[in-house]
């Protein structure tokens, strides 16, 4: 029982943190275009990043 109990904190947990930052971008229309820069600036850094990945395992593979 108390598994289950633990189940459903962890679900309504979830569920909080995936509607509350919703309800927030819907009822303040400056963190409209805040999280729609962050969201572009996360792209940019995961391609970077990305790069950075196929570059170090590619010399790597050269090495052997």
């Amino acid at each position: 029982m108390a598994d289950a109990a633990k189940n459903l904190f962890k679900v309504v947990g979830g569920v909080i943190l995936i509607l509350l930052p919703i309800w927030a971008v819907i009822r303040y229309p400056g963190w409209k275009q805040a999280t729609l820069d962050v969201i572009q600036g996360s792209i940019v850094i995961g391609v970077i990043l990305l790069g950075l990945l196929f570059l170090i395992l590619g010399i790597t593979g050269i090495k052997e």
